[in-house]
């Protein structure tokens, strides 16, 4: 049985540094290569097939069908294994084109270079292709095809596939995979009746041992809860899943009044494939110019109108923040800030466009080139009204279609909507040279009343609209990162000197700690149902919202944790700030935007939420390490107390992992439903594997005895927290992949 355990231990070892390597395999080389190189080889999945062997033989010599719960949490493990080789061995994965009127009765698959024909034993025949859009936006909603079956010597069955409502006939699943502008409808095409169905019992085994693992008397888990040292953590942890001045010329350039910049803002604009207040694009487009979403006290509407009415003041303005030495030396300035004129050349032409056009693809410096370039970029959109489409109209379908002061208006436009939208800019004008801003005010007004009005109402709700603006009136900037990791810093040197000197944390101190993690749990918190409200869906599918989530429940868990674990409110502190400032950083606040259709899956909110909680998880687990280690380090005689970090550590990890492999899986299913994998070997589901392969050897301490090791246990879960690091930033910032949020 050792050496069964020992050989087990081995290929675990090496199937996690074969994926990682495969990942990097897969960064220089592609996806196709990857698989075809690593993850599809016979070798490859000869050291599965060998796991797999080795741990049913392992059940069987520790006759594990006596522990239920063990075995079918174990069993599950290797009907997931055995449902991946059956879609390995008998899945057909390929795509077809349908045309409108046409009959097709076979499908393409795609081996390496290769693509072979199979032929279907029905035919599918497209009536019309439809593309749903967002009311009153060009964005789409949805992708629909209305199709009918037809079976040989059957009558035609009608059938709709749209995204995330997939087609299943004769064990065929159908799913909207692409169209072109010919009306033909991109269908992807799965056949895998063995695979799916195992792989789905052993995904439903999985989840009723991870259930029963937590319920059932004289488990390690039960009998970890039964210390008190431990048990509140981890009730509290099942809670917690129940639920800058720069040196600028004195005077500043000509804006509006804050109060008819503020009406200005409350107008409708039609942006990034979505309708919003005119307050979130100024928001933007303040940020993108400068870096913050205001500039010298004035707020973002205030920037924008400025630039609307007042040019030749702002032209000369050294608002755009630029990166790289490169860049400033092409733009001729001394500093980190250019104006409007610093961009233009003695022949009138944009200093930068050649220097981008003469730069490879590959070269690092472009990318300085073209971010500085698109900040220059943005005021020619100001100027030439792509950025303000702010008129609707409707034509005889009432479809709505929203239009700039310079576009070209369409033949069937009436009178007063004709004259209303090219005289709008130009009556404002005039009442801001008079500066008459009581008349400009009423003029907003009414061009609001106006929009409201000819679109039909297809406008964001009163809730939508208030939610929006709020949100970006809270929104803070790096300060707030800034500010948690620097009182983190301080409270954590105060925690670790005074457990040197074996005293508890001054309760004035820890109140001051207790209240700035409180009220900044409660401000993401809010942010985040503000987001949910504004943008009509759960916000978890970008890093920003990932991150948000991520830091929230840091916060909560911190919460919950102080009471048996003081370290827990430092190090929380610490992390969220780290958190935040990583998302400031990476997406410096994107805007609420429509997510595409395959993004609105209920199953990808949970999918997120379970693994962030996990993750936040995993990090206590670590600190606890971290607070173990300095412990050994410090004070050899209290060996008792990491024994007891160490129980806490080993009761938060059964959820933690728990959760970990639910979210997993729960991916796995949404992706099937969305488009007809469940596995892809992309670089974040191969790392987020490894991670849970990671974790399941401190889980297993008893066939492991090094594990019962305090010292070796918390230096493992320390060095083991760099896989989930790896998951997250590594394949974000590095591997790329379809997951990835850089």
């Amino acid at each position: 049985m050792k050496n069964i355990r020992h050989i087990l231990s081995a290929l675990t070892v090496l199937l996690i540094v074969v994926m990682a390597a495969g990942t990097i395999v897969e960064k220089y080389h592609g996806s196709e290569f990857a698989i075809s190189h690593v993850y599809g080889t016979w070798w490859f999945i000869a050291l599965w097939a060998l796991a797999a062997v080795s741990m049913g033989v392992m059940l069987v010599l520790r006759k594990a069908w006596r522990q239920p719960v063990v075995f079918t949490l174990h069993l599950s493990v290797l009907l997931i294994l055995l449902g991946a080789l059956l879609t390995k061995l008998t899945g057909q994965h390929g795509e077809m084109t349908l045309q409108p009127g046409v009959a097709n009765d076979h499908f393409q698959i795609r081996e390496k270079n290769e693509s072979r024909e199979v032929t279907l034993p029905f035919s599918l025949t497209l009536d019309h292709f439809d593309v749903v859009t967002h009311p009153g936006t060009r964005s789409p909603s949805d992708f629909v095809s209305h199709l009918h079956i037809t079976d040989d010597g059957g009558e035609p069955t009608e059938a709709i596939i749209s995204m995330n409502n997939i087609l299943k006939h004769k064990n065929y699943r159908f799913y909207q995979n692409d169209y072109d502008e010919k009306g033909n409808s991109v269908l992807s095409v799965s056949h895998d009746p063995w695979g799916i169905g195992v792989t789905y019992a052993g995904y439903l085994l999985l989840l009723g041992s991870l259930v029963a693992l937590f319920i059932v008397r004289n488990s390690k888990f039960r009998l970890l809860l039964k210390k008190t040292s431990a048990k509140a953590a981890l009730l509290l942890s099942f809670m917690v899943i129940g639920c800058g001045t720069s040196a600028f010329s004195a005077n500043l350039p000509r804006t509006l009044p804050k109060e008819s910049a503020d009406k200005m803002g409350q107008m409708y604009v039609q942006y990034k494939g979505r309708l919003c207040s005119l307050q979130t694009l100024a928001k933007d487009f303040t940020t993108k110019l400068c870096g913050n979403a205001h500039y010298r006290g004035l707020t973002p509407e205030q920037v924008f109108s400025g630039w609307v009415f007042y040019y030749n003041d702002w032209k000369d303005e050294p608002i755009f923040k630029i990166k790289g030495k490169n860049v400033q030396k092409t733009l001729g300035i001394n500093g980190n800030y250019a104006k409007l004129a610093d961009f233009i050349d003695t022949y009138g032409v944009n200093k930068l466009d050649e220097v981008v056009v003469s730069l490879p693809m590959g070269d690092p410096k472009r990318k300085e080139y073209l971010m500085a370039n698109e900040k220059f970029n943005l005021i020619q959109m100001l100027y030439n009204g792509e950025l303000l489409k702010m008129f609707p109209h409707a034509d005889s379908s009432k479809v709505v279609t929203w239009y700039s002061q310079s576009d070209e208006l369409p033949l069937d436009i009436s009178e007063i909507e004709y004259l209303f939208i090219r005289k709008q800019l130009s009556l404002c004008q005039e009442y801001v040279v008079k500066g008459d801003f009581a008349g400009l005010n009423e003029v907003f007004v009414k061009t609001k009343i106006y929009q409201e009005k000819y679109s039909l109402g297809q406008v964001p709700s009163k809730a939508q609209y208030r939610a929006e603006r709020l949100y970006n009136r809270l929104t803070a900037g790096k300060w707030l990162a800034m500010v948690t990791i620097l009182m983190g810093i301080i409270f954590f040197a105060i925690a670790i000197f005074n457990l040197g000197k074996g005293r508890e944390l001054n309760r004035h101190v820890r109140r001051i700690a207790v209240a700035w993690t409180a009220l900044l749990s409660t401000f993401l918190a809010l942010l985040f149902v503000l987001r949910w409200i504004a943008g009509g869906h759960v916000p978890m599918a970008g890093s920003f919202d990932s991150m948000n989530l991520l830091a929230l429940s840091i916060g909560i868990i911190t919460l919950l944790l102080i009471k048996r674990h003081e370290m827990a409110l430092p190090a929380g502190m610490l992390m969220m700030g780290f958190v935040l400032l990583v998302q400031m950083m990476g997406g410096s606040n994107p805007p609420v935007t429509h997510l595409m259709p395959v993004l609105t899956s209920p199953l990808l909110s949970l999918h997120v939420t379970v693994i962030m909680i996990a993750y936040a998880l995993l990090f206590f687990i670590m600190l606890n390490g971290i607070t173990a280690i300095f412990i050994r380090l410090t004070q050899r005689q209290k060996l008792s107390y990491m024994e007891r970090l160490q129980d806490i550590s080993q009761l938060l990890l059964y959820p933690a992992v728990a959760l970990l492999a639910a979210g997993i899986f729960i991916g796995a299913v949404w992706a099937n439903i969305s488009w007809g994998t469940y596995w892809s070997w992309d670089p974040k589901e191969v790392w987020a594997l490894i991670t849970l392969m990671v974790y399941l050897f401190p889980l297993h301490s008893q066939q492991l005895p090094i594990f019962q090791k305090p010292t070796f246990y918390h230096l493992y879960t320390i060095l083991a927290f760099l896989s989930v690091l790896i998951t997250y930033f590594g394949v974000n910032l590095i591997l790329g992949g379809m997951h990835s949020y850089a």
